[in-house]
């Protein structure tokens, strides 16, 4: 399986890349929204990974431009992983295409949890 996570720093970078590596999972890492694009243009992915607050394009901007393709990489499963506690960060992200939420610092379980939900209810569609 391959991942793409779309994060500007690269802590949080290294942190998920070795809960994938740990799990076997192929993770493919970019530090911005632009060239988060570009990867998913070029690649293909089982699931994306995005940070709200980058400098440039915005997690939330990439998202709309991912949906808003006219191919099956509209489709993709996109989990926001934000360390943005705002009260109606959850609504803002869905109502903006994702398809789930997780708060800064991810636990290893509850990741790859969300992650398998994604996948599956997008297999369903």
């Amino acid at each position: 399986m391959r991942v793409l996570f779309v994060d500007d720093d690269a802590m949080n970078r290294r942190v998920v890349s070795d809960m994938m590596q740990l799990a076997g999972v192929t993770l493919e890492e970019a530090p911005d929204g632009e060239t988060g694009l570009k990867m998913v243009e070029a690649g293909e992915y089982a699931v994306i990974l995005m940070d709200l607050r980058m400098p440039g394009m915005d997690g939330l901007t990439a998202i709309s431009h991912i949906r808003a393709r006219g191919d099956a990489k509209a489709k993709l499963p996109i989990i926001v992983v934000t360390a943005d506690t705002s009260r109606d960060i959850r609504e803002t992200c869905l109502a903006g295409g994702a398809d789930d939420v997780m708060m800064k610092p991810v636990a290893m379980k509850a990741l790859f949890k969300a992650m398998g939900e994604a996948i599956a209810a997008h297999a369903k569609r």
